[in-house]
Protein backbone atom coordinates (compact mmCIF):
# COMPACT_ATOMS: atom_id res chain seq x y z
CA UNK A 1 0.00 0.00 0.00
CA UNK A 2 1.08 3.86 -0.96
CA UNK A 3 1.97 5.58 1.67
CA UNK A 4 -0.47 8.07 2.24
CA UNK A 5 0.57 11.67 2.96
CA UNK A 6 -1.79 14.15 5.07
CA UNK A 7 -3.36 17.42 3.92
CA UNK A 8 -2.89 18.63 7.32
CA UNK A 9 0.24 17.99 9.26
CA UNK A 10 2.43 20.48 11.41
CA UNK A 11 3.67 23.38 9.21
CA UNK A 12 0.50 22.94 7.37
CA UNK A 13 -2.35 23.11 9.08
CA UNK A 14 -5.10 24.76 6.81
CA UNK A 15 -6.18 22.83 3.23
CA UNK A 16 -9.06 24.28 0.63
CA UNK A 17 -11.90 21.55 -0.39
CA UNK A 18 -12.12 23.45 -3.65
CA UNK A 19 -8.40 22.73 -4.16
CA UNK A 20 -8.63 19.03 -2.96
CA UNK A 21 -11.63 18.52 -5.72
CA UNK A 22 -10.04 20.37 -8.84
CA UNK A 23 -6.64 18.14 -8.23
CA UNK A 24 -8.62 14.86 -7.35
CA UNK A 25 -11.16 15.30 -10.68
CA UNK A 26 -13.93 13.09 -11.10
CA UNK A 27 -14.98 10.47 -8.55
CA UNK A 28 -14.54 8.34 -7.08
CA UNK A 29 -11.70 9.20 -4.94
CA UNK A 30 -10.43 9.68 -1.36
CA UNK A 31 -7.78 11.60 0.28
CA UNK A 32 -5.65 11.33 3.63
CA UNK A 33 -7.03 15.01 5.46
CA UNK A 34 -5.34 13.96 9.10
CA UNK A 35 -2.73 11.40 10.12
CA UNK A 36 -1.61 12.00 13.67
CA UNK A 37 -0.60 9.63 16.85
CA UNK A 38 -4.40 9.77 17.88
CA UNK A 39 -6.55 10.43 14.79
CA UNK A 40 -6.58 10.00 11.02
CA UNK A 41 -9.57 11.24 8.98
CA UNK A 42 -9.95 10.87 5.18
CA UNK A 43 -11.97 13.32 2.26
CA UNK A 44 -14.28 10.67 0.48
CA UNK A 45 -15.74 11.63 -2.52
CA UNK A 46 -18.31 9.35 -4.00
CA UNK A 47 -20.77 9.42 -6.80
CA UNK A 48 -24.17 8.85 -7.14
CA UNK A 49 -25.23 5.09 -6.92
CA UNK A 50 -21.68 3.56 -5.72
CA UNK A 51 -21.80 2.15 -2.37
CA UNK A 52 -19.27 0.74 -0.64
CA UNK A 53 -18.62 -1.89 1.38
CA UNK A 54 -20.17 -3.17 4.36
CA UNK A 55 -17.63 -3.21 7.16
CA UNK A 56 -17.31 -2.10 11.19
CA UNK A 57 -14.61 -1.02 13.30
CA UNK A 58 -13.15 -1.84 16.64
CA UNK A 59 -13.15 2.29 17.40
CA UNK A 60 -16.21 4.54 16.66
CA UNK A 61 -15.75 6.35 13.30
CA UNK A 62 -17.79 9.54 12.73
CA UNK A 63 -18.72 11.89 9.23
CA UNK A 64 -19.53 14.80 8.40
CA UNK A 65 -21.20 15.48 5.09
CA UNK A 66 -19.80 18.14 2.99
CA UNK A 67 -21.70 17.92 -0.12
CA UNK A 68 -24.65 16.12 -1.64
CA UNK A 69 -27.01 13.26 0.13
CA UNK A 70 -25.52 9.81 1.75
CA UNK A 71 -28.15 6.77 3.41
CA UNK A 72 -26.23 5.51 5.81
CA UNK A 73 -27.11 1.39 6.84
CA UNK A 74 -25.77 1.38 10.34
CA UNK A 75 -26.44 -2.46 12.19
CA UNK A 76 -29.57 -2.30 14.54
CA UNK A 77 -31.14 0.65 13.14
CA UNK A 78 -34.38 0.39 11.70
CA UNK A 79 -33.79 2.44 8.42
CA UNK A 80 -31.30 4.25 6.40
CA UNK A 81 -29.61 7.42 7.97
CA UNK A 82 -30.55 9.56 5.59
CA UNK A 83 -27.90 12.66 5.72
CA UNK A 84 -27.34 16.12 3.36
CA UNK A 85 -24.75 18.45 3.42
CA UNK A 86 -24.21 20.11 6.95
CA UNK A 87 -24.89 17.09 8.67
CA UNK A 88 -22.89 14.71 11.25
CA UNK A 89 -23.40 11.16 11.58
CA UNK A 90 -21.90 8.64 14.05
CA UNK A 91 -21.10 4.89 13.73
CA UNK A 92 -20.49 2.91 16.31
CA UNK A 93 -18.00 0.54 17.18
CA UNK A 94 -18.47 -3.21 16.87
CA UNK A 95 -21.70 -2.35 14.56
CA UNK A 96 -21.19 -3.15 10.85
CA UNK A 97 -21.92 -0.15 8.44
CA UNK A 98 -22.17 1.07 4.96
CA UNK A 99 -23.34 3.98 3.02
CA UNK A 100 -25.11 4.58 -0.23
CA UNK A 101 -24.75 8.19 -2.28
CA UNK A 102 -28.00 9.30 -3.37
CA UNK A 103 -29.01 12.35 -5.10
CA UNK A 104 -27.88 13.72 -9.02
CA UNK A 105 -24.14 15.14 -7.31
CA UNK A 106 -20.91 13.89 -6.28
CA UNK A 107 -20.62 13.12 -2.20
CA UNK A 108 -18.32 14.50 -0.24
CA UNK A 109 -17.76 13.16 3.27
CA UNK A 110 -15.23 14.05 5.84
CA UNK A 111 -14.57 10.02 7.73
CA UNK A 112 -12.95 10.88 10.98
CA UNK A 113 -11.97 7.31 13.32
CA UNK A 114 -8.98 6.45 15.72
CA UNK A 115 -5.46 5.71 13.48
CA UNK A 116 -4.47 2.35 12.37
CA UNK A 117 -8.49 2.14 12.18
CA UNK A 118 -9.11 -0.38 8.58
CA UNK A 119 -12.37 -1.93 7.47
CA UNK A 120 -13.07 -5.24 9.39
CA UNK A 121 -15.25 -7.93 7.22
CA UNK A 122 -15.16 -11.17 9.81
CA UNK A 123 -18.55 -10.94 11.54
CA UNK A 124 -22.04 -11.43 10.08
CA UNK A 125 -23.46 -9.05 7.66
CA UNK A 126 -19.97 -7.85 6.24
CA UNK A 127 -19.07 -8.10 2.77
CA UNK A 128 -16.23 -6.57 1.15
CA UNK A 129 -16.88 -4.94 -2.68
CA UNK A 130 -16.25 -7.57 -5.34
Amino acid sequence: MADRIPLLEIGKLQARLEEVVAQKGEPPWSETLVMTDDIQAFVICHPPGQPNDTHYHHHDEWWIVLRGEIDWYIEDEPGPIHARTGDFVLGPKHRWHHVEPVGSEPTIRIAINTRGEYHRYDRPGCKPLS
